[in-house]
């Protein structure tokens, strides 16, 4: 079974950065598709960026422009850079595979406050 360890929240002032990872156990990370989700209570857990194999992603609309979704096949890792941190960004962020959803890992704390 996959295990997905994400690492790198914290607390961050709104305009603020940081850098989310996510590693994965296993070996099939470097042949599927990648995503970042997040939750707050309360809320559905959402999508905000893909990393495809062919080094492509996607955003939803409201993180575009401000996250960078990279990846790492060698070292089974992903990587999210927030940039214009907003307080909104506040959540519960984690690591899947879109196409072929594992269990999900304990996910990492990002706290937005001034």
């Amino acid at each position: 079974q996959v295990q997905f360890v994400e690492s790198g929240g914290g607390l961050v002032q709104p305009g603020g950065s940081l850098r989310l990872s996510c590693t994965a156990s296993g070996n099939i990370f470097r042949i599927l598709e990648v995503g970042w989700y997040r939750q707050t209570p309360g809320k559905e857990r959402e999508i905000v960026a893909r990393s495809f194999m062919g080094g492509t992603s996607k955003y939803a609309e409201s993180v575009e422009g401000r996250f960078t979704v990279s990846r790492d096949n060698d070292k089974n890792t992903a990587y999210l850079q927030i940039n214009a941190v907003k307080f909104e960004d506040a959540a519960v962020y984690y690591c899947n595979y879109p196409t072929m959803p594992m269990a999900w890992g304990r996910g990492t704390q990002v706290t937005v406050s001034s």
